[in-house]
């Protein structure tokens, strides 16, 4: 596919980026919407728990303060991120698997009063070897009721491949072939694969027809050492650490990823996020630096729609 034939995507910038987690600058919800807008963002991403959407906090108040700063800024709420791991806890009597289709569901119907149509989830982790086979029926169960209470509101799910279970791209595309809800797709992101030595252009083909988001963001590794004095020497520790850099710094092939979305019929939201401490510091400036890096990046490569372009098929 050339450049000139490479479809539009819209661009998202998640609201995690400016929520003050790992040291970083903190925006509200109106600041942050407004943020983006000047930005050159026209969709964000709200993460769904406090400081931003919160369920507990977001009152009619303040859903129409959010309702005036999407419209002032021409900014449209489209993905809701909502934090889940169908893993619960330990105590068989607590029902963490209701508090968390509950919770979805509330956080779907705040989206929709902002005019939102994707809820943003993970799977499970899995804490203890010999669980994987229990852990993926539970999450596909939690996943079936999530799309069917989310049906009726017009909110499709979308399933990022970032917990351990279903992990890998093959197994992500069993997962939901289980879960088999037509509002059930994929929040296909690449740092997971890029990490996990898979294909970049082949795992985002055959995710692309099945994906709504993707969620982006950059990284180095770093190897790892113990010094072992006993040997005057270094032990090589495994895995490698892995650090946030402004996006095209780091070794995630991003040109491979985007190719192998769009050659396989992609047409969702990129999403850029700042999720983890970054280079440069969590400083507004920097956080504005690495946004904007990324929108550069996404028009250089011919992928980014035009700044005017809001719609989102």
């Amino acid at each position: 596919m050339t450049e000139s034939s490479r479809p539009p995507l819209p661009t998202c910038l998640f609201s995690v980026s400016y929520a003050g987690f790992w040291g970083q600058a903190a925006l509200d919800v109106p600041e942050f919407i407004r943020h983006a807008g000047r930005l050159g963002y026209r969709h964000v991403m709200l993460a769904g728990k406090r400081p931003h959407l919160s369920i507990l906090d977001t009152t009619e108040e303040r859903l129409g303060e959010f309702r005036k700063a999407l419209q002032e800024a021409n900014v449209a709420a489209t993905v809701i991120g909502a934090y889940v791991d169908a893993a619960g806890g330990s105590a068989a009597e607590v029902p963490y698997l209701e508090m968390q289709i509950g919770y979805v569901e509330q956080l779907a119907r705040l989206g929709a009063q902002l005019g939102g149509r994707i809820v943003r989830v993970f799977t499970s982790y899995e804490r203890v070897d010999g669980q994987a086979a229990a852990l993926w029926n539970v999450t596909v169960r939690m996943l079936q009721e999530m799309c069917d209470r989310l049906a009726p509101l017009k909110q499709t799910l979308a399933v990022q491949n970032h917990h351990d279970i279903a992990l890998g791209t093959d197994a992500l595309l069993e997962l939901l072939s289980d879960v088999d809800r037509p509002n059930c797709g994929l929040g296909f992101d690449a740092w997971s694969p890029a990490l996990r030595g898979e294909s970049l252009y082949e795992a985002a083909r055959v995710a692309a027809p099945h994906a709504v988001i993707t969620t982006n963001a950059d990284y180095v590794r770093f190897e790892r050492f113990a010094y072992r004095p006993e040997l005057v020497n270094y032990e090589r520790r495994s895995p490698p650490m892995v650090r946030a850099v402004p996006f095209g710094e780091g070794f995630i092939d991003y040109a491979a990823f985007f190719s192998g979305l769009t050659d396989g019929g992609f047409r969702g939201l990129a999403t850029y996020e700042i999720c983890s401490p970054v280079r440069g510091g969590g400083g507004i400036e920097n956080l504005d630096r690495c946004a904007r890096k990324y929108l550069e990046w996404m028009h250089l490569q011919g992928y980014a729609a035009a700044a005017s372009d809001s719609e989102f098929q």
